[in-house]
């Protein structure tokens, strides 16, 4: 009863219903299907097998970055095979290969335009070397350490800001550059719509900076000494560095050698003497740098007798005060 109902009619076998024939349905493109799904189950085990595989490998390999990238290449190379694959099976006339390449970028440059431009900046990421697992990012408002990049979205361990940008967005409770436990996720095409803020890519420094205040009759050169002492035991300069790193930082990022040293700079106020120091450090593990810098810094201040300045108001003296009463005196109580 159902052979006259549904039926297999014409050179290709299409599909027929109750008479009416359905376009694309037909044997052929069955086997095709069938075809196309064993392949993706094929590539899909071996692609499984292969990052297994990597993994007990490399399990003692020291370099993350390494191994993260051993396995972004075994899924590169499996989406690529699996898009070489389908378009053999399923398109042997270059016309129609022509054709639906066509009307799919068409439909995905309207309907999917975030993906696709998320996936674009992918390759961007790769090719202009924007930034890799491990570099110390901000990017889409977010700020932290790189930990995984996928075709759409990279993963970042979220880290918190220093007092002068708690208010920014998102608000954050930790008040330094520390981890704050949240994992955040920040598709890729936010690098062409605003710039991305790389620490560690080439330079592996920042420059930080600490302020004290004195009395305009506190001893400012021993406060000088005190903290560039402070620098030179904590800070990183160029004594510290090797020749070639030292050579390579000059001419590729054009710095001098003032610019590699711990210096303190004043400026006057209203109120008292501000002392800036500006000193490099290296891109983690500032927090600790700048907690040891202060301590050292605030027992050398005590020892030299130098406080540090705040607003205080000091009374001096007061006028003499004359009091009277506006009552008038009696000479005795009513009776």
């Amino acid at each position: 009863m159902w052979r006259d109902v549904v039926q297999f009619v014409g050179p290709n076998r299409a599909v027929e219903i109750a008479g009416v024939k359905l376009v694309g349905i037909n044997a052929e493109n069955g086997r095709k299907l069938l075809f196309t799904l064993a392949f993706f189950l094929l590539l899909a085990l071996l692609s499984l097998c292969l990052r297994f595989l990597a993994r007990l490998l490399l399990a003692g390999h020291r370099n993350a970055r390494f191994r993260f990238w051993t396995q972004q290449a075994i899924r590169l190379a499996t989406a690529l095979f699996f898009l070489i694959g389908v378009v053999s099976i399923w398109f042997n006339d270059p016309a129609r290969l022509a054709t639906a390449v066509g009307l799919v970028t068409a439909g995905l440059a309207f309907a999917l335009q975030k993906v696709v431009t998320a996936i674009a900046g992918y390759f961007v990421i790769l090719r202009g070397n924007t930034f890799n697992v491990g570099h110390r990012i901000r990017m889409g408002g977010v700020r932290g350490d790189v930990i995984g990049l996928g075709f759409i979205q990279t993963t970042i361990m979220e880290m918190g800001e220093p007092p002068a940008d708690q208010n920014a967005d998102p608000e954050m409770w930790i008040r330094s550059r520390q981890y704050t436990g949240r994992i955040v996720t920040v598709t890729n095409d936010k690098i062409f719509e605003e710039p991305v803020f790389n620490y560690t890519r080439e330079f592996p420094y920042i420059w930080e900076e600490m302020q004290i205040w004195i009395s305009m009759s506190a001893d400012r050169d021993q406060a000088e000494r005190i903290l560039l002492e402070a620098a030179g035991r904590h800070a990183v300069h160029a004594d510290r560095m090797s020749s070639a790193e030292l050579d390579d930082l000059k001419h590729r990022d054009g710095l001098r050698d003032e610019d590699l040293y711990p210096r303190v700079y004043y400026r006057l106020t209203s109120n008292w003497l501000e002392l800036t120091l500006r000193f490099l450090v290296g891109t983690h593990g500032i927090r600790e740098v700048k907690n040891r810098m202060t301590r050292d810094v605030i027992d050398r201040l005590e020892q030299a007798g130098i406080g540090i300045a705040s607003t205080t108001m000091e009374i001096v003296g007061l006028p003499e005060l004359h009091l009277r009463s506006l009552k008038p005196e009696r000479a005795g109580r009513p009776r």
